[in-house]
């Protein structure tokens, strides 16, 4: 990466956010930090107020933004359930109106335009492990079609724009990831069991435990999303990036138990709607095109997210 672009990250205070902005920092860039701070924190980011390389500015992505850049990672949106149900309008004009003021700042500057894009747009699939070219099975009415739908709808403003304005884009589609600033009341499966696990309260898993997820540790992760930004010209993906082992509810349930060394009891609810029974990506693509895959095996990954947690428990 040429030392010195100056990049702006949406939702960069967010847990994706905040590392990637750590990692861009690292490199020499110049980086603007844009949240509004529904789920972003600036905890995530006050080790890097200080630096004269990085600036925060409090915005919300549905309306525009003026700014000078060379690169736009689009990452503004809430992730976890609970989150992006909680006002599901307000996430479907987050993904849809920020794609397009995002993408509207990129034709203005010319600037290479990175979107953070989900596994959710494959919603329940029919195909598993899912391959980029799945056009997955979504519930475009149900309760989590707020967020599915419209990252899929973030998808097409993107492809419309390098097609009809010469946008130059870059389109990743993010599996299970987890690691240190997870929000610890966000929802996801990892932060809530090592949560109960470290409180002794009960181990909450819907169904009967045998969904599975892959789960990508957050460096791993970060260094797919820089490698596919900076990435050979014309090539926009979109590609998976995650980690392609895969694991049940009870499995990683287990697991956590043993990490964490707790007593917690494992009770089971009911599976929420329109859950995934399935998830788990292809990944010969991002081998090909970007030379990666996850490095960080779960039991590694967890303990060191098991220890952000004990700090902040």
């Amino acid at each position: 990466m040429a030392a010195k672009n100056r990049v702006l990250v949406t939702g960069g205070a967010g847990f994706l956010g905040s590392h990637l902005c750590d990692r861009l920092i690292e490199a020499g860039n110049d980086v603007i930090c844009v949240d509004n701070l529904f789920t972003g924190s600036k905890d995530n980011i006050r080790h890097l107020l200080g630096n004269p390389y990085f600036e925060f500015i409090r915005h919300d992505v549905t309306e525009p933004l003026y700014v000078e850049v060379d690169q736009i990672y689009n990452l503004a949106c809430p992730a976890s359930p609970p989150h992006y149900q909680y006002n599901p309008i307000k996430t479907a004009k987050t993904s849809v109106y920020g794609a397009m003021n995002m993408l509207g700042l990129a034709k203005r500057t010319g600037a290479r335009i990175l979107q953070a894009s989900t596994s959710e747009v494959y919603g329940d699939p029919e195909i598993h492990p899912q391959p980029e070219s799945y056009r997955g099975c979504v519930n475009p009415i149900g309760i989590r079609s707020c967020y599915d739908e419209g990252k899929r709808m973030a998808e097409t403003l993107f492809f419309d724009y390098h097609r009809r304005h010469g946008v130059d884009i870059k389109v990743m589609r993010i599996f299970n990831t987890y690691g240190p600033r997870m929000n610890p009341g966000d929802g996801r499966v990892v932060s809530n069991f090592i949560v109960q696990a470290l409180k002794g309260e009960d181990i909450t898993v819907y169904g009967d435990g045998s969904q599975t997820r892959s789960f990508c540790y957050v460096d791993d992760l970060i260094e797919g999303m820089i490698r596919l930004m900076n990435s050979r010209d014309g090539f926009t993906g979109p590609v998976n990036i995650g980690n392609p082992g895969e694991f049940t509810m009870l499995q990683l349930a287990k697991l956590v138990l043993e990490l964490v060394g707790s007593d917690s009891r494992i009770v089971f609810k009911e599976l929420p709607s329109d859950d995934p029974m399935q998830r788990c990506p292809m990944i010969e693509l991002a081998k090909k095109e970007l030379d990666w895959e996850p490095t960080i095996p779960l039991r590694e990954g967890l303990e060191k997210t098991i220890a952000y947690f004990r700090e902040i428990v």
